[in-house]
């Protein structure tokens, strides 16, 4: 039993180290501009939302590590893909009215900021005045 369990830590740490050659892409693209709001909902939005729907990921460390890695670059990689603060210039009127509505129906439910996000990043929580903030400002015209 116990040169099974020997055995079994010695493999784990060679598959470890062995799929830290599996890289992942960790580098921001540009910001394309600002997007237009209140200094208020901007902060707030820096806080809790920036990580995953922007440019300007703050890749922490265990964002290094796979296979943790592979897990944070593929949150980052959808939430850009669903929106992007950093291309909002991207988006037609139209669109930004759907992206504003979606988003605060994705924060409504709880589903955003996720709960395993804030598990490590517990200031992204929004408060219930931040919460008001967010749904006025998704609400504008």
């Amino acid at each position: 039993m116990r040169r099974w369990m020997i055995r079994t830590a010695i493999s784990l740490i060679v598959i470890l180290v062995v799929i830290q050659i599996f890289r992942v892409d960790s580098t921001n693209p540009p910001a394309e501009g600002e997007m237009p709001t209140s200094t208020e909902v901007k902060a707030v939005l820096r806080r809790a939302c920036y990580d995953c729907h922007s440019n300007e990921t703050a890749w922490p460390w265990y964002s290094q590590i796979a296979p943790v890695s592979w897990l944070v670059a593929w949150d980052v990689r959808e939430g850009r893909d669903e929106l992007n603060f950093s291309t909002w210039s991207r988006y037609d009127a139209q669109k930004r009215a759907k992206k504003l509505k979606e988003s605060w129906e994705q924060i409504a439910e709880g589903a955003m900021p996720p709960w395993y996000y804030l598990l490590v990043h517990p200031e992204a929580r929004l408060s219930a005045v931040e919460c008001v903030l967010l749904h006025q400002w998704t609400e504008q015209p």
